[in-house]
């Protein structure tokens, strides 16, 4: 059976245009994916069963049995931390801010260690942004700095930019002009028409010398800012003020160089001067499907977006506290549930052995880095393939995933609510 227009659940973009074939409860083929959709989808080594550790292996437990070893490992915790949220969809992500409030636990997704920085600036300074679907239609310069989408986000530039053809722009990779600004040489700038090429570090200073541009004061700049040259600065100043309508997006390259969210507010302040002359946008290259799910979810539930204490028995938020690489390195949590997201692979050394040091426990559908680490893992459907929900893609657009076919694997909603209720039903008791 074909099944059309389905949603990816791999990267922000949602691309929901792919075309799937299924037989026997199994994906065969899938069309107008990238290479990363072809593996999300194809992919076929799902843990069969919970396992705990037992010694130096492994030992099969039944869903019963892991839910309620769960529980008990949330209860007797002092300081428990519910941490990615990022892999799943939305109504799986309400239960764990409910379940973390009743705990009086920390909730943390995956923008703690990506695009934190950037809600950081936006609370500062707001978000001039707009949908995918504008920048598809109107935009005739494109920005990337410090992101490389051709290998992070594949189907970005065919979909939205590069080579997307829009309503006001019937020859896309003709009329557009893309600008790219990185500290190496990528896939992306190849095909840029200008190319930053900025010393390692230099982000704040560059967008610096571009906003002194846009505001008249070119006479200030020298002959040089973070290794770009002055005439490139002012060649690319212009190319943004005579746009009819220009897009910047922002990756890592930019929230995690050092000035961090000063970086990121330094470019929203860039494209409120470039609005003094066109229309500007600009807008972050969320990675993880969901990840700007879990922001709003997060939002509406209890005001913050991410790194969120119940310990006081109201919702506390203060990055660098209450974030949880910082909580891990301190040593403070005494459990750890982890959702929909792989912090054994990219969180510092020193808090992945924290984590295996603790009861950690593990709600994914494979094997990965932080199951080394983990005292259990809950194996659980794919949303997008067996699971249906609600995901946020990177402009803040809801799409609604739905499943291919009935598995036999529970979803992350279930069995998060049948961890809520247990937990609610012994503190009652």
């Amino acid at each position: 059976m074909k099944i059309e227009d389905v949603v990816c659940t791999f990267c922000g973009c949602l691309c929901d245009d792919l075309v799937v074939e299924v037989e026997n409860n199994r994906v065969c083929s899938v069309e107008n994916g990238c290479t990363l959709a072809n593996e999300k989808f194809m992919r076929d080594h799902r843990l069969k069963n919970p396992i705990r550790r037992d010694g130096n292996g492994w030992k099969a437990v039944s869903y019963d049995e892991a839910i309620r070893e769960t529980a008990e490992i949330l209860l007797d915790a002092d300081r428990p931390l519910l941490y990615g949220w990022s892999g799943t969809h939305g109504e799986a992500q309400s239960v764990g801010v409910h379940l973390a409030e009743l705990i009086g636990g920390v909730i943390d997704n995956t923008s703690t260690v990506c695009h934190g920085p950037s809600i950081m600036a936006i609370q500062e300074v707001g978000h001039p942004g707009c949908t995918l679907g504008q920048v598809k239609n109107r935009a005739d310069v494109i920005v990337y700095w410090g992101a490389n989408p051709i290998d992070a986000h594949p189907r970005h530039m065919s979909r939205y930019t590069t080579y997307a053809d829009g309503f006001f722009i019937e020859n896309a990779f003709r009329d557009r002009k893309v600008i790219v600004a990185d500290v190496r040489q990528t896939e992306s700038s190849a095909i840029a028409d200008e190319f930053l090429k900025i010393d390692r570090g230099g982000d704040y200073a560059a967008l610096s010398a571009l906003r002194a541009i846009v505001r008249g004061k070119g006479d200030l700049i020298p002959s040089r800012v973070a290794g770009v040259t002055r005439e490139q600065l002012f060649r690319v100043a212009e190319i943004c003020m005579k746009a009819k309508f220009g897009a910047i997006f922002f990756g890592l390259g930019l929230t995690m160089s050092p000035g961090k969210y000063k970086n990121i507010r330094n470019a929203i302040e860039l494209t409120q001067e470039l609005n003094r002359h066109t229309k500007f946008t600009i807008s972050p290259m969320r990675g993880h499907w969901n990840v700007y799910g879990s922001n709003e979810v997060f939002t509406w539930i209890t005001g913050y977006p991410y790194a969120i204490d119940f310990a006081r028995g109201i919702a506390f938020y203060n990055p660098g506290e209450t974030t949880s690489v910082d909580i891990l390195m301190r040593g403070e949590c005494d459990a750890c549930l982890v959702v929909a997201s792989d912090p054994g692979a990219h969180f510092p050394r020193a808090c992945a052995e924290h984590l295996a040091r603790i009861p950690t426990v593990q709600i994914d559908p494979h094997v990965n880095a932080t199951t080394h680490l983990a005292t259990l893992q809950i194996p659980v459907a794919v949303t997008g393939i067996d699971a249906e929900g609600t995901a946020y893609r990177m402009d803040g657009v809801p799409i609604r995933a739905r499943k291919l076919f009935t598995g036999s694997y529970p979803n992350d909603q279930e069995i998060l609510e049948k961890i809520f209720a247990r937990v609610k039903e012994a503190k009652r008791s």
